[in-house]
């Protein structure tokens, strides 16, 4: 940063010839290591509210007189003003108060150097500086220039405060983090750079406040209401998708890609929000969850607020709000698309810390923040924020969106088996949702398991008391005794439900039905965890708990499906009859191989295997399912001298990709690309990869900012040209 900077200068008054401001020294070094800024601009002072920040005044001759002369600074937002008057004092300043001070020693000749303190309570935003010099008749005023005031989660009293030193390394300092994907008997990670120091970035973040429908409709109430954490976290959560708004990223979940990027072709942050300005404030396409919800951690550590990036497995989209999630299979197995209710593998979304006096002290902590357009909020595409431990009490009276992230992580859901229309075979699990709640582990890249913050403890009743509000309860509707269902409608959570076939009233009597104990147990389990070009072996384990012999029919089923969406037509299926013995346990093992799935695989594939046991006598039947992710091959990343690398230097990276296939690949194309470290994308090819053949290719990496950057390479070949290899790797970038 440029920290001396010209004065621009208007006077009142006449005959005054005496000091004149020369150039103002905004310390910006100094205060950037202060306030913990450092990185984040070269252009602009970043400071932290409720925290001092000094200046320096130089004159051109002489300094102003401390007797007849007052010195008075003018800071604006907007068209609010605050006038601060100079004193000489050595007192430790009052974080709740704009003031500005002297201390003996900061002042000789011909400058002056001031500290200014905003108080804890101020806004986000870019404010103007003006300085004053003051006599009974005439002022002299010069514009000195501006300053940028972030939250301060080192400070007790900012609403975002967070008690850890490690905590803030994590949740407001680092640039990278870990994104777990896949599903919870194969979890995947992928790096991901938020990128926060790099140039434009926090010029983006601000830029993004400036265009909200808010700022744009009213700008003096959104420059007051930019003080609180809660409503910046609603106001960026709806500016990350486009939906309501010039926001940063269009989503998409299916079709063609061609005219953007490929959701999972994005590795961080920075890339997307550049190209958002430089489109003139275009939507960026495109995005998923994981996507989305990156963006919004980045902004939010650039404001000040503590956020990590927080991954739902089996995430439930409750879609007539009724806090279950049904799903249809075939007789054969076979999973039906007939309900508006869906399970992702896995979704992906942003936990915020502040305090919640909206609430009462008790709801302070983690907020679930989710920016992926799913369903409105007060009418806006946007969910948050919401309190997890609201979630775990389930306290569905909590703003915000609490029902919704409710049904996400604690949804029962109900298995029904189908035939005629009718509903023949119900299974209810509760605990399939939100098995597994994964985050990044403060200085790991191991995952830190959250699932007990949002689950521990689960009520029968789901209007519970809020905690502050001892004699009230918290009544969403009109009925006394309010279900789920109903308390999600009156939170604006509700859609029309179809008629989707005539089983409906089938399922309902099977619901009230009191459930006796299965005769028979049924499990399917994936042995291992299958990669593309290897065999799937799976075996289902019967068990008969009655003392007859039985004859039953098995029925075996594979789908593909992307992690949120349901699955494709079938491609594989498999029927054979089986005899079982009195309290016999069978173990039947199958196996699917590669030529029976590689054509239907389309990317970053998950299959759903499904068994369904009838009992051929009394043609009970009994279902199981599992879902698992196929692991794609992977390819190797160096960096020559290892993984830290010296800003502003080059630095030679070698990545390769072994075919370990049995047969021939063509068309073989290795890219490697990485924002921060290359420009563009770099490629090697071969027109063919013969089994155990290696394909190289050596790029030239060079980082312009300090950080961690990820370099990302894909490889892809024309024997299956939608199934794409990817590999990340993190590259650590220090000062040279």
């Amino acid at each position: 940063m440029d920290c001396m900077q010209q004065t621009k200068q208007k006077f009142c008054g006449t005959g005054y010839d005496h000091c004149q401001l020369k150039l103002v020294n905004f310390e910006a070094h100094e205060n950037h290591l202060s306030h913990e800024t450092q990185g984040l601009s070269e252009k602009r002072l970043v400071v932290r509210r409720g925290k001092p920040f000094k200046f320096t005044l130089m004159f051109h001759s002489q300094l102003w007189s401390s007797y007849t002369e007052s010195l008075v600074l003018d800071v604006r937002l907007g068209n609010m003003a605050q006038r601060i008057p100079v004193h000489f004092s050595d007192e430790q300043f009052d974080p709740h108060c704009w003031s500005a001070k002297i201390y003996p020693g900061n002042i000789n000749a011909e400058s002056v150097t001031i500290h200014i303190c905003t108080p804890v309570s101020s806004s986000v935003a870019v404010y103007t500086l003006l300085v004053h010099i003051e006599t009974k008749h005439f002022r002299r005023s010069y514009a000195v220039g501006s300053f940028v005031l972030l939250c301060n989660p080192w400070l007790k009293d900012d609403p975002v405060y967070i008690p850890q030193d490690v905590q803030i390394q994590e949740y407001i300092k680092s640039d990278y983090g870990m994104i777990y994907m896949g599903t919870n008997l194969n979890v995947c990670q992928r790096p991901w750079s938020f990128g926060q120091y790099e140039p434009g970035v926090l010029e983006a973040c601000l830029k993004l406040l400036q265009l909200s429908p808010q700022h744009l409709q009213d700008k003096h109430k959104d420059y007051v209401l930019r003080a609180d954490p809660v409503y910046l976290s609603r106001v960026i959560c709806a500016m990350v998708n486009c939906e309501d708004d010039m926001g940063i990223l269009r989503g998409r979940w299916q079709g063609s890609y061609k005219d953007g990027v490929k959701p999972s072709e994005w590795s961080g942050s920075a890339d997307i929000l550049h190209r958002w300005v430089s489109s003139n404030f275009s939507p960026v396409c495109y995005g998923q969850c994981w996507v989305f919800a990156s963006v919004l951690c980045t902004v939010m550590r650039v404001l000040g607020v503590p956020s990590r990036v927080v991954t739902v497995f089996n995430a439930a989209h409750d879609g007539n709000a009724n806090v279950k999630i049904e799903e249809y299979y075939s007789t054969t197995g076979e999973k039906l698309n007939l309900s508006k209710d869906s399970i992702w593998n896995f979704h992906v979304w942003v936990e915020c810390w502040m305090r919640r006096p909206d609430l009462g002290e008790e709801f302070d902590g983690w907020q679930v923040v989710d920016p992926t357009p799913q369903e409105k909020s007060d009418g806006i595409f946007r969910c948050g924020p919401c309190p997890v431990v609201a979630v775990q009490q389930r306290c569905l009276g909590a703003h915000y969106d609490t029902p919704f992230v409710c049904a996400s992580v604690d949804a029962d859901v109900i298995r029904l088996i189908v035939r005629n229309g009718q509903v023949v075979s119900k299974k209810v699990n509760t605990e399939l949702v939100g098995e597994l709640i994964y985050t990044k582990s403060i200085g790991s890249d191991s995952p830190e398991n959250l699932t007990q913050t949002y689950k521990t403890m689960k009520s029968d009743d789901p209007a519970v008391m809020l905690p502050g509000h001892p004699y009230e309860m918290v009544m969403m509707c009109s009925s006394a005794h309010p279900t789920p269902r109903s308390l999600a409608r009156s939170a604006g959570l509700d859609r029309n439900r179809s008629n989707r076939m005539d089983c409906r009233m089938a399922e309902e009597s099977l619901e009230n039905d009191a459930e006796s104990p299965p005769s028979l147990e049924v499990s399917l389990k994936i042995d291992g965890m299958p990669s593309v070009g290897e065999s799937i072996p799976m075996c289902v384990t019967v068990t008969n708990q009655s003392s007859n012999p039985r004859v039953l029919m098995e029925n075996l089923n594979a789908q593909i499906k992307e992690y949120n969406r349901n699955p494709q037509e079938s491609f594989w299926k498999m029927q054979k009859e089986v005899h079982i013995k009195p309290h016999e346990v069978l173990k039947l093992q199958h196996t699917i191989p590669p030529s029976e799935y590689e054509s239907v695989l389309a990317g970053d594939d998950i299959m759903n295997f499904a068994v369904v046991i009838k009992d051929v006598t009394t043609e009970e039947r009994f279902l199981d399912t599992q879902e698992v992710n196929i692991s794609s091959p992977q390819i190797n990343i160096e960096i020559e001298g290892g993984d830290s690398i010296e800003m502003r230097r080059e630095h030679t990276a070698q990545v390769s990709f072994t075919n370990k296939f049995t047969k021939t690949l063509n068309g073989a194309v290795l890219t490697v690309e990485g924002s921060g470290l290359l420009h563009g994308k770099q490629e090697a090819s071969l027109s063919l990869l013969k089994p155990g053949e290696k394909i190289e290719k050596q790029v030239s990496i060079m980082a312009s900012s300090p950080g961690t950057k990820v370099l990302m390479a894909t490889f892809s070949h024309s024997n299956s040209p939608n199934v794409v290899s990817r590999s990340f790797h993190k590259v650590s970038v220090t000062s040279s």
